[in-house]
């Protein structure tokens, strides 16, 4: 067990996360599968069992869902450029560098230094793994990170919580450091972002700051992205073995606002 866990505003959203991707495990897995996650939540010294995290741990096979197409972009990517160096932006307590065979290259996960601190507590250190901690706006971790290419960067969950300015240094920082990649990375709408701001709460810790609309204004900030695929987070619905969830998902997508509230994007360089 470790020590008592008090994260606090956005920080503590990835423990939400992390229960909700457990909560699916224990189901039977049938989208992720999250062993790790299930044994995590066994170990943080955390009440996972609060009201607080019972009413925002609700749509499990959503993050699931949205968990799964990354890994599968990553494990293609990987498989492509076995050497390549993997960049994981606001890693919070996921999984994925033991998920997805990593290949040759090394891998880094990135959050402020107390989630890192975590993470070095219930996670296997391993060959080519790194732990950065430090917000991943500032803007001095990168010298740990080598020049060159090829790399994938990988931003969950993440994005929408910062400024359209950070967003865009993020970008164009990882499209001059290396000399091919891709970046794949989940955005939200702009009408979901201002709901967001004004949620009471426990809810209020997820409001939230940078809207995307259809991806092309990405490559407008940054002329070496091209998007090259966009999906809606819900895209794969028939997978959910639940079919109350099916229903609802299916009525979700049928309308184009609500379909493409929350996409996934995946751009090359």
């Amino acid at each position: 067990m470790t020590g008592k866990v008090d994260f606090q505003g956005v920080r503590w959203t990835n423990l939400v996360t992390l229960n909700m991707r457990a909560q699916e495990s224990r189901e039977g897995g049938h989208v992720l599968g999250d062993r790790m996650a299930e044994e995590l939540v066994r170990t943080i010294d955390y009440d996972f069992d609060s009201l607080k995290m019972r009413l925002t741990s609700g749509d499990r096979y959503l993050v699931a869902l949205r968990a799964r197409q990354l890994d599968r972009w990553v494990a293609d990517y990987l498989g492509r450029f076995p050497a390549a160096t993997v960049l994981q932006l606001g890693c919070g307590m996921d999984s994925r560098a033991f998920r997805v065979p990593r290949g040759e290259g090394t891998w880094f996960d990135v959050d402020y230094p107390d989630v890192v601190d975590l993470r070095r507590k219930v996670y296997p250190e391993q060959d080519r793994y790194q732990l950065v901690g430090s917000s991943v706006v500032d803007g001095s971790w990168w010298d740990r990170v080598p020049t060159g290419g090829p790399v994938l960067v990988v931003a969950e969950g993440l994005f929408m919580y910062l400024r359209e300015d950070d967003v865009r240094a993020i970008l164009t920082r990882a499209t001059e450091h290396f000399d091919t990649g891709e970046v794949v990375f989940d955005g939200l709408s702009s009408w979901a972002v201002t709901v967001s701001q004004w949620l009471p709460q426990p809810f209020g810790d997820f409001g939230m700051a940078w809207a995307v609309q259809d991806g092309r204004e990405v490559e407008r900030w940054v002329p070496r992205l091209h998007l090259a695929e966009s999906r809606p987070v819900l895209h794969d619905y028939q997978d959910v073995p639940i079919k109350a969830f099916q229903v609802g998902y299916r009525l979700f997508n049928s309308v184009p606002a609500l379909r493409d509230t929350m996409r996934l994007f995946r751009y090359t360089f």
